[in-house]
């Protein structure tokens, strides 16, 4: 199992537990709206890093960005593996 097969795991549990004290679980309560806009941040906070060439923030910001969409994908009842078949298909169409 991969890390991200982990995390996501870690996710559906933590909206299963319906526990206060998860932050991701109290995102998802906020409301869809929420999470998109952590979304955009996030997205923002990756293209400045970028921009700035900095290469641990590109790592971090990316990472938070992979995180919020994941959370968003969960709320969504959908899944990291649902995201790469998509890709794969892609890549399987201009392969052919």
């Amino acid at each position: 199992m991969t890390f991200l097969s982990t995390l996501e795991t870690v996710i559906q549990q933590r909206l299963s537990d319906q526990s206060d004290a998860s932050y991701t679980n109290t995102l998802v309560k906020s409301g869809i709206d929420r999470v998109l806009r952590k979304i955009g941040e996030e997205s923002a906070e990756v293209i400045i890093a970028a921009k700035n060439n900095d290469k641990e923030e590109i790592l971090n910001e990316s990472a938070d960005l992979l995180y919020h969409m994941m959370v968003m994908l969960a709320a969504q009842g959908l899944s990291l593996s649902e995201v790469a078949a998509v890709l794969e298909s892609r890549h399987t169409k201009k392969g052919a």
